[in-house]
C-alpha cells in the first residue's frame, strides 16, 4: 500500500488487511498510521510505516480511521 502523509510524502506499507478490504475500497480511504519506527523489510517489500488496526477476533484486522476523515488532512497527527 502507499500512503499519502501529506507534507512527509507518500510512503510505503505492507499491511495484512486483504480479508476485508478490496483494492478500490483502500483509494482515498484515511487511517491511523505510524511513522516514527525505521523501516522494516518484510518478505520482499520495505514497509516504512505502520498501518495500525484492530483484531476482530478471527485473524482478521480492521483499519483504525478517523471518525470524520473529511476534516482530517492527509498527514496529520494523532494529540
Amino acid at each position: 500500500m502507499k500512503v499519502d502523509l501529506g507534507d512527509l510524502g507518500i510512503k510505503k506499507s505492507s499491511a495484512q488487511i486483504t480479508h476485508l478490504y478490496r483494492h478500490k475500497e483502500l483509494l482515498k480511504k484515511h487511517v491511523l498510521c505510524v511513522v516514527n519506527f525505521p523501516p522494516k523489510q518484510i518478505g520482499p517489500h520495505l514497509s516504512e510505516v505502520l498501518i495500525t488496526g484492530f483484531n476482530n477476533g478471527k485473524g482478521e484486522i480492521v483499519l483504525a480511521q478517523p471518525d470524520k476523515d473529511f476534516l482530517v488532512p492527509n498527514g496529520s497527527r494523532l494529540i
